[in-house]
């Protein structure tokens, strides 16, 4: 009698393994498209920046979160102030992020409270053609007490969307192109497109100068000595796509 129960579990146990490699396999056939090709595209062009952006870092400490929100703004009024005096318009200096958080430092074993710090980044935008005036806007930053935490070639919002839809367009043709040549070797043509993704679009900023330290520094002589005749070049911007295709 226990052999006979033995028996029967072994063949109900079988009949529920065949029965889940069945469906299984019946669930890859119908998920994978036959006769269906992946390809990916990619594209690299060169475009040449029209945008130089100095960017300012402000830092200061106080026992009170007004104390150093004051002192500041009193900085950046100085900034204002200096930036003026070139020639640029109020409202060419652009607040990028202000914060005021509680100001620690690691002391023996323990962190001990020093009281507030304020942060402030700030931007100016240039054309690309005025690198004559970088030198400048690194002299406001050391007149008035702002670290420069950057300097860079970039593109313009216009320049960008009009290069991404390039280099998108060119990767989507890259695509179709490698999907025909396989088709092609197998004695096949390209079908219907199935998906398509895009992978990357690879554009950022090209930097010209870069503070070593996380405050921004405050080394103005390496900050002007990097942009002395510099002048921008073609720089690449790349993009990729996958796309599936059926074959036919």
């Amino acid at each position: 009698m226990k052999s006979s129960v033995q028996i029967t579990l072994i063949i109900v146990a079988g009949i529920i393994l065949l029965t889940l490699i069945s469906i299984f396999t019946i669930k890859s056939f119908v998920s994978s498209p036959k006769d269906s090709l992946d390809v990916n595209g990619q594209s690299t062009i060169k475009v040449t920046p029209d945008l130089i952006t100095i960017y300012y870092n402000i830092e200061t400490t106080g026992n009170t979160t007004k104390e150093a929100s004051d002192k500041n703004a009193e900085i950046t009024n100085k900034l204002g102030t200096e930036i003026l005096r070139l020639g640029f318009k109020e409202g060419d200096l652009k607040t990028e992020n202000f914060n005021i958080y509680p100001w620690q430092e690691w002391e023996k074993d323990a962190y001990v409270d020093k009281g507030w710090k304020a942060t402030n980044s700030l931007k100016i935008e240039l054309s690309a053609d005025q690198t004559d005036k970088i030198a400048g806007l690194v002299d406001a930053g050391a007149n008035s007490g702002a670290g420069i935490g950057s300097i860079n070639f970039e593109l313009t919002e216009e320049s960008q969307q009009k290069n991404k839809a390039e280099a998108i367009k060119m990767a989507s043709q890259d695509a179709r192109i490698k999907a025909e040549a396989i088709a092609e070797g197998f004695n096949k043509k390209v079908g219907k497109l199935v998906s398509v993704s895009l992978n990357d679009y690879g554009y950022y900023p090209w930097p010209i100068y870069r503070a070593e330290t996380a405050g921004g520094g405050m080394d103005y002589a390496m900050a002007k000595e990097s942009v002395v005749n510099i002048q921008p070049s073609d720089k690449e911007i790349t993009a990729q796509v996958s796309a599936v295709y059926k074959l036919r």
